[in-house]
Order: structure tokens, then C-alpha cells, then sequence
């Protein structure tokens, strides 16, 4: 994985993990970290180490902001992002018209393709800087989980004779650790803010509720070389928007359902405190005033995650879960547009190669939680949907989104036609009434040793 979760690299990933487990190089989450020993450990080079810690924070200074008091230093996080916008051209009016009346159009040939109802209620072009306003409360939401469980462990990981000895210093490591979350997001959002072209591009609903949002200068460079004309490509990136629009608005469960996917996958981290001690070896304070040597110290990584079966699980539901989504709005929207505007099929294409070659939604991911969303399963998902409007129609492929239970899985992804045969083989008309299935599914797992306790409704 070329881009690890706020920097921190994957052990499992690593050929020189071995080594250092081995006995030479860092001890891993079994070893000696902060310089301690079977012995004990030494209260020289800890108290050296958070001497260190204060310095760098002391260096710092209002520069970088408080950041208020949680994991996440956005305060650092936002300024970076601001920073590496640079200067930022506002939006012409006659842009915004174009934006707007481009959306409308979208909205009207949308109403034939699904059943579900227009989720915008006005359609707005953003510039980078406005994407970064408008999304920072989201990206908190979806940081703050991996983050706070990161933080948790610092404490944990220390022995106690080592918390007695460190005292309010704890609190200290917590702002260092903060900053480097801050650093790492604070570049992956202005990267991604000059590259994205909708509030959704990503996959998640990171705006406002009902805001559909078109970046057009980072429309214009993706238009770039495009054989399709300029008004046809916004057309098709305004169905898109919209599209997502419509299942986040009308599948109330799905917001809640992804943010709780990254949250399962926090509270699965496990760390390599030897990273920490090496971060704070050699750092010379006088640097600390640059902005730049303090970004280029935070780059380097201060945790070293150890991935468990259990977030392997839970990077699995989400990335399904995001392929699903993507594939439904890819599906959807070829069937709006595809008879009116020639240049679907190969505009679609294009975004799957954005996307392969490593674009924003890839980038954000590995940055945040260690996920790519792989192509093929964007592919296979859009198979699915496919197979499965033309078997059960526009209601019945709609109806899969009433409940998350009824969703098809990872392995569905793999073998499509098999989960469209269990939809609507047999006679059976199980999404003509969801809520139908649903029941019998519980019930299945009531007869199997499942939560018999649940009240029946």
C-alpha cells in the first residue's frame, strides 16, 4: 500500500519488520520501546525524550494554532491545506448559472432512472477553498475515531513506573500526536481539494445534506484532452453528484453506517511504540521554528499500526460498502444519460481510469484509514446493479437500499448473478417487500443460535 494511514507504515507491509523483531533495530509491540529494558528502563533517556517532546511544542508555538483539545490538531490540519492551495480564483457568476442549469438537467432525466426522489435542494460551484470549508466537519468525524484510539494507547503503553515518572507530560505527547494527525491531513485535504471534482467524488456525502457542489476549476483541468464537449461533461459530473445525493438523503442509514464501518476499524489498532522513541532522537529544537523541518519531522511517521483480523474485516465492509455506492450511481446514471449524451460510456471509463492510477478517492483513503477502493470491485459492483435492474427492475434494485442487511456482500461482488438469483429465482418476490425478506432473514438467525432476545415487531 503506497499511501498507510496518516503516514504510519504497516508492519505486515514491511520486510525489515522481521529484523527488528529479532533483535536488531526497534523492538516491536513485544519488545523494549522508550529505551526500556527487561531490567526496567532508563529515566534518563525518557526524561530526554519528553525534554524533546516540550521543546518541539514549545518551537512550534501559536504558529500551528491550538487546535482545541481533541486527537486531531485541525487547526495545523487546515492551515497546510490552505497553504498549499496557495492563491484561489472566485467563482464568475456565469459559472455558477452554468453549474446550476446543468444540475437541473441532470435532476430531470435522474427521475426516470431511479425511484428514488431528487436529495439536493440547490446546486452550488465551490472553489478548493470552499470544498476544504464546507467538508473539514465531515473529515473530523471520520478522523477523530482512528485518531482518539491511537491517542488512548499512549498512556496504555507505558509502564507504570514510566506514567509516574512522566506525569502531566502525558498530555504533552497527546498535542504531538494531534500535530502529526494535523500534518498528515492538513496535506492529503489540500491535495485532494485541488483535484476533486464534486462534494462526493469520494464516495462519501462530505458536504452540507442536500448541497450538490461542482468544482469547476478542477473540472476544467479534468476536461483537459477529453474528446466529449465541455457543457456534456458537466452535465454528466452534475448526474453523478446527484445520484449520490439521492441514496444519501433517501437511505438514512447509510451516513451512519460508514462512519460506525471506520470506527469498528479504530478500535482494532495496535502500535509499535518503538516508533515513537526513534521520532524523538536527534530532533534539533532550533529547528523547530520552520515550519517546514517541523512538517518534514511529522512526515516521518511516530506509530506503526499492526493490522488485525478485525480490521481486515472492517476495511472489507467498507470497501464494499463504498463499491456498492459507486456502483449504483455509475449504473444509474449511464441509464439516465446514456441515450442522450453519446459520451457516457467513455466518460465512465475515464473516472475508472482516474481511479486505477491512483486518484483522490484512493489517495484520501490510504491517508485515512489504510483503504483503496480497488476498480475491479467498482466494476463488479456496477455488473451487479446492471444484472440486477434489468432481473428485478428499477423498484426492485432500488429496494436492496431499504435495509443494509439487505445489501449484497463481498463475495456477491465476485459472483453477481448468483445473488440476482436469490433475489428473484424461485417465483419469489422478495423486493417487491423488502421488509419481508428482512424479517425472514432474522428469523433464520433466530433458529441458528442467534440474539434470541431480540422483541419481535
Amino acid at each position: 500500500m503506497s499511501n498507510p494511514p496518516f503516514g504510519f507504515s504497516n508492519s505486515d507491509d514491511d520486510p525489515d519488520r522481521d529484523k527488528s523483531r529479532d533483535g536488531e533495530g526497534s523492538p516491536g509491540p513485544g519488545g523494549t520501546p522508550f529505551g526500556f529494558t527487561p531490567e526496567g528502563f532508563d529515566p534518563t533517556q525518557l526524561g530526554q525524550m519528553l525534554t524533546q517532546f516540550g521543546q518541539m511544542l514549545s518551537g512550534m508555538g501559536g504558529a500551528m494554532g491550538t487546535g482545541g483539545s481533541g486527537p486531531v490538531n485541525y487547526d495545523l490540519a487546515k492551515k497546510l491545506a490552505l497553504q498549499q492551495l496557495g492563491s484561489v480564483a472566485p467563482i464568475s457568476s456565469g459559472t455558477g448559472t452554468a453549474v446550476a442549469d446543468a444540475a437541473h438537467l441532470a435532476e430531470v432525466w435522474l427521475d426516470g432512472a431511479t425511484t428514488l426522489p431528487a436529495g439536493a435542494t440547490k446546486a452550488v460551484a465551490w472553489t478548493a477553498a470552499d470544498w476544504l470549508e464546507n467538508t473539514l466537519d465531515t473529515w473530523k468525524r471520520l478522523c477523530d475515531p482512528v485518531a482518539e484510539q491511537i491517542s488512548g494507547m499512549w498512556a496504555t503503553g507505558l509502564p507504570e513506573e514510566a506514567k509516574q515518572m512522566a506525569g502531566p507530560m502525558m498530555g504533552m505527547l497527546g498535542q504531538m500526536g494531534g500535530l502529526a494527525f494535523g500534518s498528515q491531513l492538513g496535506q492529503a485535504l489540500g491535495q485532494l481539494s485541488s483535484e476533486v471534482l464534486t462534494s462526493t467524488d469520494v464516495g462519501l456525502p462530505l458536504g452540507p445534506s442536500g448541497v450538490a457542489a461542482l468544482l469547476p476549476t478542477a473540472i476544467e483541468k479534468f476536461s483537459e484532452g477529453l474528446e466529449q464537449p465541455d457543457r456534456e461533461i458537466l452535465v454528466f459530473l452534475a448526474a453523478r453528484e446527484a445520484a449520490h445525493h439521492r441514496l444519501y438523503v433517501h437511505v438514512p442509514w447509510l451516513r451512519q453506517r460508514l462512519l460506525a464501518t471506520v470506527e469498528e476499524y479504530a478500535r482494532g489498532i495496535r502500535m509499535d511504540f518503538s516508533a515513537i522513541e526513534e521520532a524523538a532522537q536527534g530532533i534539533d529544537p532550533s529547528a523547530l521554528t520552520d515550519p517546514s523541518k517541523i512538517e518534514e519531522i511529522l512526515q516521518q511517521g511516530a506509530f506503526e499500526p499492526q493490522t488485525t483480523p478485525e480490521q481486515k474485516q472492517a476495511l472489507e465492509r467498507l470497501e464494499t460498502m463504498l463499491a456498492l455506492i459507486e456502483g449504483w450511481v455509475e449504473t444509474v446514471v449511464s441509464e439516465a444519460l446514456g441515450d442522450r449524451l453519446p459520451g457516457v460510456a467513455a466518460l465512465s471509463e475515464t473516472l475508472r481510469r482516474r481511479r486505477a492510477t491512483g486518484g483522490p478517492a484512493e489517495q484520501t483513503f490510504a491517508t485515512l484509514v489504510g483503504l483503496e477502493l480497488r476498480p475491479r470491485k467498482v466494476r463488479e459492483a456496477s455488473r451487479l446493479w446492471h444484472l440486477l435492474t434489468e432481473s428485478a427492475g428499477i423498484e426492485g434494485r432500488d429496494g436492496v437500499w431499504a435495509h443494509p442487511d439487505l445489501l449484497p456482500d463481498s463475495s456477491d461482488l465476485d459472483s453477481p448473478a448468483g445473488f440476482v438469483d436469490r433475489v428473484v429465482g424461485g417465483g419469489t418476490s422478495a423486493f417487491d417487500d423488502p421488509i419481508a425478506q428482512l424479517e425472514a432473514t432474522e428469523a433464520r438467525e433466530r433458529e441458528q443460535g442467534g440474539d434470541t432476545d431480540r422483541p419481535t415487531e
